[in-house]
């Protein structure tokens, strides 16, 4: 069994190439010069994952003042994450982990993700990153169930600015 260890705070955040919903690619570095909070979601359309997303889209006008991007990501495809953006009219990027690397990379995954045998998906979890790439705020849930706490998300990206 492979064993992975999460990003850190302190960390330079890894760098990653992943298509958005429109099958374009993007790169970590291209959102460096702002804070950006990365926002993994174990799956497009279930019910902790719609409730965080719109949760995360309406706190957005508080993290553009604070000169933020937010960036989606999950396991799912660009046409999957395309209707969940476009269902929910979400304003910032989703991108597709559709072969798990990134994900494992920065928090791990789910096995066995609701209780399908053999499917893994992405841990829920959050990762303010400043505008140099260092890793200041993490938090990830053992538990897909959980919501992160916003407000912390928020005191992460003020204490950047």
């Amino acid at each position: 069994m492979e064993v992975t260890m999460p990003v850190k705070v302190g960390d330079k955040a890894p760098e990653f190439t992943l298509f958005d919903y429109d099958k374009k690619p993007h790169s970590l570095k291209e959102f460096l010069g702002k804070s950006t909070v990365l926002a993994f979601y174990p799956g497009a359309f279930t019910g902790v994952c719609t409730k965080e997303m719109c949760a995360i889209q309406d706190s957005m006008a508080g993290m553009n003042t604070l000169n933020a991007h937010v960036v989606g990501i999950s396991i799912d495809s660009p046409f999957a994450n395309k209707a969940f953006a476009t269902q929910n009219k979400l304003q910032f990027i989703l991108l597709s982990d559709h072969d798990r690397i990134v994900s494992k990379q920065y928090a791990g995954l789910y096995n066995d993700f609701a209780g399908v045998s053999g499917y893994t998906a992405s841990k829920r979890s959050i990762f303010v990153i400043d505008k140099h790439g260092k890793v200041t705020y993490v938090w990830i849930t053992e538990s897909p169930g959980v919501e992160p706490n916003y407000d912390e998300i928020s005191s992460a990206l003020t204490a950047i600015k």
